[in-house]
């Protein structure tokens, strides 16, 4: 896969009637070079919350790499994960970071501190993952889920990493909602790490 993903977005003409503003592959693909054959595909993201509707809404995905929303905001990106390499089961600390500071949240890299897995990270998000093809497990501090393709993770802030531990490539849908964490869970957290 080229990381090409066709992105049909809706709007309005100048009478209020619908429309379609754009028909056509979603314009930001980021690749990692730490990472080769993986690439993410940012589809639409929203600023706040609710969501402003506009007439013709902008084009939402340019601009730097974040791999999380803006405050109150959400992004809806695709992730094409090829099958886990050495070069990823073998990554140190710096190189986990680097990869995380390619994403826009090297804060949100925990390998260093945990061990588990060169792509540990936390984000303080509610993210829906919708597995589209083949199948990737989900590594959380103590223990990890495998999901195929038609399942659904809801990940609630967690602290985690996907491997893809098959022979072949894994497609998911990711839907990420700012966040924030109630008072007692932050400090459980932060001090679980």
């Amino acid at each position: 896969m080229s990381g090409m993903v066709r992105r049909v977005v809706t709007g309005h003409d100048q009478h209020g009637k619908a429309i379609v503003v754009s028909d056509g592959p979603a314009p930001y693909v980021h690749t990692i070079p730490l990472r080769p054959g993986y690439f993410s595909t940012d589809i639409f993201r929203t600023g706040n919350t609710p969501a402003l509707i506009e007439e013709r809404v902008a084009e939402t995905t340019l601009g730097p790499r974040r791999q999380l929303p803006t405050k109150n905001g959400s992004v809806l990106r695709v992730n094409y994960f090829p099958p886990e390499t050495d070069a990823i089961k073998n990554m140190d600390a710096k190189a986990s970071s680097e990869l995380f500071a390619s994403l826009g949240n090297q804060a949100g890299a925990t390998f260093e501190k945990t061990g588990r897995h060169p792509l540990m990270h936390r984000t303080e998000t509610i993210d829906y993952a919708i597995v589209l093809s083949g199948e990737i497990t989900m590594l959380l501090d103590d223990s990890e889920v495998l999901l195929k393709a038609g399942d659904i993770l809801v990940q609630c802030g967690t602290n985690h990493a996907w491997a893809n531990r098959s022979n072949e490539p894994c497609t998911v849908a990711f839907i990420l909602i700012d966040g924030v964490y109630e008072d007692s869970l932050k400090n459980k957290v932060d001090a679980a790490i």
